[in-house]
């Protein structure tokens, strides 16, 4: 088993969307129910927070000191500078007043696609959206329950994203230069009920990195789909994963607070933010326009 540790001893009740930032060497993560943007900085300790008044679901580092780009419940919006007041971009599904922002990560050009989730789960209400740079948005794919594990191959040429109640990772063909996916098809269907491909990542050799909710374990993926390596983490339900420090080989883990006190009895760090040094380095998160 490979050496898990508690990097934030914290009690997040639905931390989610770490994202290292590599000029200020610091992790920022998400707690969705709590509506709060939090920085952490692994040398110090020091976490803080902006507080919201929505959730936050995802965002991505636009160019050093141009803040935030975030796919939230109202929405795409911007956040210049840290606890700066949103500034709304555009909100493709107004209408959906169940659905919230819920994955999202930038490619190679610049683009922050982006999925939600339908919290009814009796249909398939959930979508996968692009923001282009030039703030014009458009529809990916529809038919989901849970948009999440969004994560582009080292030279952009495929792009994956799950459907997390249905078990299913699926890999797209996608096109850099216009940002549209194409001849979708299952890259790794999980069994039931041994948990659920939640965040994502990708390494340098091009491998998907996968949180299985209510799995307590992080899985490899090959580019084939075939799993490669199961790292255990001490919560039932860790949500997403990110590489970072300065050389990309430590993979933090977010994870969940809000379980029961029987489970919490067995996982009593559930919610914290976890990490686990890995032989494979991931790959620098994309920025929001550039």
């Amino acid at each position: 088993m490979s050496d898990v540790q508690v990097a934030l001893k914290t009690n997040a009740n639905l931390g989610e969307c770490p994202r290292w930032d590599e000029h200020d060497q610091r992790l920022y993560w998400v707690d969705i129910n709590q509506k709060q943007l939090h920085r952490f900085n692994p040398v110090t300790g020091e976490d803080d927070f902006v507080q919201f008044e929505e959730e936050i679901g995802c965002f991505a580092l636009r160019a050093p000191g141009k803040g935030f780009v975030m796919g939230m419940r109202s929405g795409f919006n911007f956040m210049e500078t840290w606890g700066a007041a949103l500034i709304p971009i555009a909100d493709p599904e107004a209408e959906l007043t169940h659905n919230r922002f819920n994955d999202g990560r930038c490619d190679a050009r610049g683009r922050f696609v982006a999925g939600t989730v339908y919290p009814p789960k009796d249909r398939d209400g959930a979508n996968l959206w692009s923001l282009d740079t030039n703030l014009t948005v458009s529809k990916l794919a529809d038919g989901l329950l849970t948009s999440n594990g969004a994560a582009f191959s080292p030279d952009s040429a495929v792009f994956y994203y799950s459907d997390t109640p249905k078990h299913v990772i699926y890999r797209c063909d996608y096109d850099i230069e216009t940002g549209q996916i194409s001849n979708r098809e299952v890259f790794h269907q999980f069994e039931f009920g041994n948990g659920r491909p939640d965040g994502a990542a990708i390494d340098v050799e091009g491998c998907y990195w996968t949180a299985l909710y209510e799995g307590g374990r992080v899985v490899r993926l090959s580019p084939q789909g075939e799993i490669l390596q199961e790292i255990a983490v001490p919560a039932r339900c860790p949500t997403m994963v990110a590489f970072g420090d300065e050389d990309m080989r430590t993979l933090y883990i977010t994870t969940v607070g809000n379980r029961p006190d029987e489970e919490l009895k067995d996982y009593p760090d559930s919610g914290s933010l976890f990490k686990v040094r890995v032989e494979t380095p991931g790959i620098e998160e994309y920025r929001f326009g550039a």
